[in-house]
């Protein structure tokens, strides 16, 4: 008990005063958690720049530009007249957006020709196009619709025959799930857990390379060498309590940047246990297989830096090569980011998170038995050499 004592002491030690693990695992977590917050803070995107060209000046194409001025997710941009080189003016504008109102629009529509209104997308940032469609196309819809009942108020029906006659069925779109459609809260469940999985595999990918190249090693662990189970369980344990610590870091964070928090804690905690022990036993693996602690370092990131991309939680995973696929499940990531969705985002009850969890499970059990091999093999080729039983 006392030499157990001593190693867990040795290890918390060693653990502590690693200013690269340090660093990393401590001061890392705290700057990505705070980054994220404040640059999505907002949640909503607003002012996108939209260039508008009327070439009508009319009432009517006036009462347009009212309309999406009155729009906050846009800023309107006033042309009057279309610039000589639409898509450079755009480029130079930064504007997710051009509408060009064509001439004779108000006469037009009195006289029902139904003219056009061109609308250029800016895609190379989709994110910013979207929230701009949507804003444009909805501004746009509730103009053409009021024109539309106004031109058979002119003919003698009333407001309402004349919304019947526009409206052949009513469709009711009802939001579910973020209904305010928050980034912040969209990428705050991922981002923390892409940050907890990277310092997790940072830490252990330098925790049994370096210490097989200390000479303390062979006489600290002689006696326990026996044991790889042990071994394990003490060199793991300061990343599995200081994880938790980041946890709670993230918690406070969450609740400074008014972010849900998951209703049953003890899922969550669940969850996220073996999330972590999954992705310890994932380091712990390739820290033993790969002798040299840049290289398990390498390694470990050329796993985990696309483990975010694959994983399914922005890109649809049906919509991926199978292999591709097949390669996300192996990773953590993937199936804890799955549980996240539903606990944080759709607030959805807890059995539906219960095949993510032995899904983790799995993973932990067979990572811990890759470990577990290697790690008996390692040792019995250390102490044999030295001619310890």
């Amino acid at each position: 008990m006392t030499q157990l004592r001593y190693l867990l002491k040795r290890e918390f030690k060693l653990f502590l005063t690693n200013r690269t693990i340090f660093s990393v695992f401590f001061i890392g977590p705290i700057i990505y958690a705070l980054l994220l917050g404040f640059t999505y803070q907002k949640g909503k995107i607003t002012d996108i720049p939209v260039i508008i060209i009327n070439q009508d000046q009319s009432p009517m194409s006036n009462q347009v530009i009212e309309m999406l001025e009155d729009n906050k997710t846009i800023k309107v941009l006033n042309y009057l007249n279309e610039p000589s080189n639409l898509k450079e003016e755009i480029i130079k504008t930064q504007a997710s957006a051009a509408i060009v109102i064509p001439k004779r629009f108000e006469a037009n529509i009195l006289q029902k020709k139904y003219p056009e209104i061109n609308v250029y997308f800016n895609n190379s940032n989709v994110l910013t196009a979207n929230f701009a469609s949507k804003a444009i196309q909805l501004t746009l819809g509730t103009f053409s619709a009021g024109a539309e009942i106004k031109s058979f108020q002119r003919k003698g029906m009333n407001f309402n025959q004349a919304k019947e006659n526009i409206e052949s069925f009513k469709a009711n779109y009802i939001s579910l799930f973020n209904t305010t459609g928050n980034y912040l809260l969209f990428m705050w469940p991922a981002i923390m857990a892409v940050v907890l999985q990277q310092v997790i595999l940072l830490a252990m990918a330098v925790t049994f390379s370096e210490e097989f190249k200390r000479d303390s090693f062979i006489r600290d662990f002689t006696g326990k060498h026996q044991y790889p189970i042990l071994i394990m369980f003490i060199k793991c344990l300061p990343v599995w309590l200081f994880s938790y610590l980041n946890i709670l870091v993230f918690y406070i964070c969450a609740l400074y940047f008014r972010i849900p928090i998951p209703d049953n804690i003890l899922n969550f905690f669940l969850l996220t246990s073996a999330f972590i022990i999954a992705t310890t036993n994932l380091g712990v693996f390739f820290s033993i297989l790969i002798p040299d602690a840049l290289k398990a370092t390498q390694v470990l990131m050329v796993i985990a830096s696309p483990a975010f991309i694959i994983s399914g939680f922005t890109w649809p995973s049906n919509a991926m090569p199978a292999f591709i696929e097949n390669f996300s499940k192996i990773i953590p990531l993937t199936p804890y980011l799955e549980a996240m969705k539903i606990m944080v985002i759709e607030k959805g009850p807890s059995y539906l998170t219960s095949k993510f969890f032995w899904h983790l499970f799995i993973l932990g059990l067979v990572f811990f038995f890759l470990g577990w091999g290697v790690l008996k093999i390692k040792i019995k080729q250390i102490f044999k050499d030295l001619h310890i039983s």
